[in-house]
């Protein structure tokens, strides 16, 4: 079965997530909204954001790129099968990851 996931999510986030579904989509929720060098004493989490500034032919690819990189080291539990992306009214770029989950 696979799963959406958005960047623009902002469902609350649940410490020790019990469910192993709700957790792996929590988590790819979290690295999709976290630029890289935020997080303390964990500074590679989340998305590097080279895709920033950059027309969206060349951003799109950037991301995608960013994004599976992140979640193959970050989330292995999820399998990414599609990058799809919205935008917002200020033209930015919102990812939708489609992930299956291996648990």
């Amino acid at each position: 079965m696979s799963y959406f996931v958005s960047g623009e999510n902002t469902d609350r986030v649940v410490l020790n997530e019990s469910d192993p579904i709700k957790s792996v989509l929590q988590n790819v929720r979290m690295i999709l909204q976290t630029r890289q060098g935020t997080i303390p004493l964990y500074r590679n989490f989340g998305l590097p954001m080279k895709f920033l500034d950059k027309p969206a032919a060349i951003a799109k690819p950037l991301l995608i790129a960013e994004i599976r990189e992140a979640i193959s080291e970050f989330e292995p539990r999820a399998e990414i099968l599609n990058v799809s992306f919205k935008e917002d009214e200020a033209g930015r770029l919102i990812p939708v990851v489609e992930i299956e989950v291996k648990v």
